[in-house]
């Protein structure tokens, strides 16, 4: 493809290039920065995996968050490499495989976002169903257990729908066959905490609560489900997720954009190649 940049008429001049080399390197930068994001997210993954025991983390693979990161990381990776090399090559195989991705991403985006909406309840059921299985691996997996515990003071609830969700755990089980010290217990970050610095905390607050009945227990801890919290914190923050999701959106727009800019001018500047090496070997057709 030509690489000269000297603009003049498209049929008088070798020189001439339909490819921007503003939009070209535009894109090329704009892929480059995600690039260099997506190594970051796959190493911090890496290491936050490789730091782990390994059965530990298998069982609860679907909700680790270093696996998470990894897959997110992996993606984005290899689809910022198609548009890096794509836009510095001016490979159209390459920017399609780029835009053609972002725009999947888009728009599978926008439709987990309404389906969302639409069946709020069935969402709902889904995100208990997976709040539920990380109460039951709340020991197996340091950086769920940190994640849990970071949900439940940020939004103060305890377990799913309820607080005696917790004996789902086998640790916090009730059973009377259960040997665990945390037996008919809740964790820590159920307690409901004085502000008062002077005030010695008590970490065992939780201990034996979930015998305890729906109205003493919530003179300690925190009763109320992380759903129901979570559902209450949506719906007072909805400017600002939608704020977030507009942020999220306008990347990806640009990337679909300048990709597809890109693209036409490529395509334009190969038929004009064509033109001319048709017409230096047969000036009279």
């Amino acid at each position: 493809m030509g690489r000269g940049r000297r603009r003049g008429a498209p049929g008088n001049d070798e020189d001439f290039s339909f490819v921007s080399p503003v939009v070209k390197y535009l894109l090329f930068v704009f892929n480059f920065i995600f690039w260099i994001i997506s190594l970051v997210m796959v190493s911090i993954g890496v290491y936050a995996r490789m730091t782990k025991h390994a059965e530990a983390a298998l069982a609860c693979l679907s909700v680790d968050p270093a696996v998470m990161l990894m897959v997110v990381g992996v993606l984005m990776f290899i689809i910022t490499f198609c548009g890096c090399v794509g836009s510095l090559r001016e490979n159209i195989c390459l920017l399609q495989t780029f835009c053609i991705s972002l725009t999947i991403i888009f728009l599978l985006q926008l439709a987990a976002g309404i389906l969302g909406f639409i069946f709020s309840d069935k969402a709902r059921g889904k995100v208990t169903e997976v709040i539920s299985d990380a109460i039951v691996h709340y020991r197996d997996d340091l950086d769920l257990q940190n994640l849990i515990d970071f949900g439940q003071k940020e939004f103060g609830c305890c377990g799913a729908v309820t607080y005696t969700d917790w004996s789902q755990n086998m640790y916090f089980n009730c059973s009377k066959d259960n040997p665990s010290r945390e037996r008919c217990s809740v964790p820590f970050s159920c307690c409901i905490l004085t502000k008062d610095k002077l005030v010695v905390i008590n970490t065992m607050c939780g201990q034996g609560m979930q015998n305890e009945e729906y109205i003493k227990a919530g003179d300690y801890i925190h009763t109320n489900g992380c759903i129901d919290k979570l559902v209450n914190w949506i719906h007072s923050n909805l400017f600002i997720l939608g704020g977030i999701a507009l942020g999220l959106a306008i990347p990806q727009l640009v990337g679909i954009l300048l990709s597809q800019i890109l693209i036409n001018q490529i395509k334009d500047q190969i038929e004009l190649q064509n033109y001319n090496q048709k017409h230096r070997s047969d000036p009279w057709s």
